[in-house]
């Protein structure tokens, strides 16, 4: 087995490497002058089960080329088995029509990659979870919940004062799901334009009264509606409110935001790597998925079953 870390997110190859005991493939991915895309791998990986490990962040277009040119390389290199290794699954977003004449990016994105040379896929907490369908190769789709609930209940003694709540309607099937984890209530933001150009409205679908209020998302990225919920929920009488969300987009002025606001904590995973602005945010706190998919890894590449890290 060989672990290939293309540049999105070098720090959790690392860990990942440090996990499963291996070093990291000795490869160059860098750029000539005009920008673009070279990848020369430094050692022979013929008969190999290799895997590349690359978040499809910001900037998207740059870390997918490198995926792509990546997987061709090992490809035209005999690997036996190439597995791309996307933490963050860019474009994930775009997963349907929104209207006439319209991409469908996320299909796109997963057809280009299979035409590369991957063999097979692992990521965790797609979007949509109709993306995995996308594929006509084999895909593992991970969880970040395991790892976020380690950390709710090292972080909450009374753990039966915690509600978990969806930011909007559309993620009531994932935040319920984590309730389940936790013996949880649940509660729904409900948020509403009645005009173009008035606020949105914030009604909450629940009693939040007291409690400890979780917020609980796959994706932040301006963290407008993740803040407005917060804020909406202490004005129905939350005790306090906390956000835990996989992918930490947070674009533009987020972090700011954030900081802000009245959550008392973010919490995000390292699937995009972590900026030395949000290292910095006095609110927001990174936990690691390195052993989870270490762990994944190890198990594909021993073909072992994998669907017991989803518990």
């Amino acid at each position: 087995m060989k672990l290939l870390a293309c540049n999105s997110n070098i720090p959790l190859a690392k860990a990942m490497a440090e996990y499963l005991g291996v070093r990291l493939t000795n490869a160059s991915v860098k750029r000539f002058a005009d920008q673009e895309v070279f990848v020369e791998v430094h050692e022979n990986v013929r008969g190999e089960d290799v895997f590349v490990v690359q978040s499809t962040s910001f900037p998207a277009n740059d870390h997918i080329m490198e995926l792509l040119v990546c997987l061709d390389a090992l490809k035209r290199a005999s690997a036996r088995r190439v597995t791309a290794v996307i933490p963050y699954f860019g474009y994930a977003r775009q997963d349907r029509k929104v209207g006439p004449r319209t991409p469908i990016s996320a299909k796109l994105v997963a057809n280009i990659i299979a035409a590369s040379g991957a063999s097979r896929v692992l990521t965790i907490d797609l979007h949509a979870g109709q993306i995995q369908g996308f594929f006509d190769i084999p895909l593992d789709h991970l969880y970040g919940a395991p790892v976020i609930v380690k950390d709710i209940k090292a972080q909450y003694k009374k753990a039966d004062n915690i509600m978990i709540v969806s930011p909007d309607v559309g993620g009531v099937v994932r935040a319920r799901a984590l309730a389940n984890r936790l013996q949880a209530d649940l509660a729904i933001v409900d948020k509403r334009r009645e005009k173009a150009g008035q606020s949105e409205v914030m009604n909450i679908i629940g009693d939040v009264s007291g409690r400890d209020c979780i917020l609980f998302d796959d994706i932040v990225d301006s963290a407008g509606t993740l803040c407005n919920a917060a804020e909406a929920l202490k004005k129905n009488g939350a005790n306090s409110v906390a956000a835990y969300v996989t992918h930490g987009v947070l674009s533009g002025e987020a972090t700011r935001r954030v900081e802000k606001s009245v959550l008392t904590s973010l919490v995000v995973t390292d699937t995009i790597m972590t900026t030395e602005e949000v290292k910095k945010a006095k609110n927001i706190r990174v936990v690691s998925v390195a052993p989870l998919l270490g762990e994944a890894i190890k198990r594909i590449s021993e073909e072992t079953s994998v669907s017991s890290l989803f518990d």
